[in-house]
């Protein structure tokens, strides 16, 4: 379990562990994101995982050898902790590079780089999202409900206990599906593996770590608002380029038919049509722009808090 690293103090022995490999796969873990330091929070719990995991499938292949001498054995094959802090660390700068949107000539003017916004594939992903976010907060909000509710009124019951460990599995699960779409839709960094499943601890330990872990109630916080958010995000996106993009369709449609009679309500103007009709694609074509904007704003914002509320602080669980 990763939470059980504490009680080696990476710092207290930074320089000892320079020189003597770690003697147990909690020094390990240590040694590691004490290597990682600084990195990621994402890229720290995906190391960590992928560590773990590989340490201890590995140590019942040497029953004969001891922990430590078993580690001492891997580290020649897996790497030592700055090695494989430094492999991670050139992994994710390919990984990086290669999912990078393709780069683009800035603009020279503040006009090129006001329309330069239809170039950037992360304003149409991020769109994209506002659109879906509606769908996945419904469904968030509906199983986190469901959940505690059904939690609640099971407590009571010995049932109560195996239940809430199964609802806050399966909120992880589903903050991990949520990062994937975070991370490919508004590139915003997210973990590609959950936090390592605790061995041989005693249940009631583990719904106390549950209960004591930020991460169980800042998800859980974050399905909540994914309802209030998804209406937002939707109704934004709906009315702003709905509105827009009626401007210029409707302005083009005017200069087409040559009418110049505009409704309003029970008012109806009877204004000159081609000057009408110019302002407004013009207005309308300023408007999707800057719906633009604000959508790929949006994204980015979505993603931190995302990214708040969902990974695990480095250094704790």
């Amino acid at each position: 379990m990763i939470s059980s690293i504490s009680a080696w103090n990476p710092k207290d022995s930074h320089h000892e562990s320079a020189h003597r490999p770690p003697r147990s796969i909690d020094q390990y873990l240590a040694a590691l994101r004490e290597a990682l330091a600084g990195e990621d929070p994402a890229l720290i719990q995906d190391a960590l995982y992928d560590a773990e995991e590989y340490l201890r499938a590995e140590l019942p292949a040497h029953p004969d050898r001891s922990e430590s001498d078993t580690l001492e054995l891997i580290a020649s094959t897996y790497g030592a902790p700055d090695e494989v802090a430094a492999a991670y660390r050139t992994t994710e700068q390919k990984l990086q590079t290669a999912l990078a949107p393709p780069l683009r000539q800035p603009a020279r003017s503040s006009l090129g780089r006001f329309f330069a916004v239809y170039t950037d594939t992360r304003a149409w992903t991020a769109l994209f999202y506002m659109l879906l976010s509606l769908v996945t907060g419904i469904f968030y909000f509906t199983t986190v409900v469901t959940g505690l509710s059904l939690t609640a009124g099971l407590a009571i019951l010995i049932i109560g206990i195996p239940f809430f460990l199964l609802f806050v599995g399966f909120t992880r699960v589903l903050s991990l599906a949520e990062g994937r779409l975070v991370e490919g839709l508004l590139g915003q960094r997210m973990p590609r593996r959950p936090l390592y499943p605790a061995r041989g601890v005693p249940i009631l330990t583990r719904i106390r770590d549950m209960l004591a872990d930020r991460r169980t109630w800042t998800t859980m916080f974050y399905f909540l608002l994914m309802l209030p958010l998804g209406v937002l995000y939707f109704a934004v996106a709906v009315t702003g380029y709905v509105t827009s993009l009626g401007l210029v369709f409707g302005g083009v449609f005017g200069l087409l038919s040559g009418t110049g009679v505009v409704h309003l309500d029970e008012l109806i103007w009877d204004v000159p049509a081609a000057p009408a009709m110019l302002l407004a694609i013009a207005v309308g074509v300023v408007l999707l722009t800057v719906m633009m904007h604000l959508t790929r704003g949006i994204g980015r914002m979505h993603g931190t808090l995302a990214k708040n509320l969902l990974v695990a602080r480095a250094g704790s669980d």
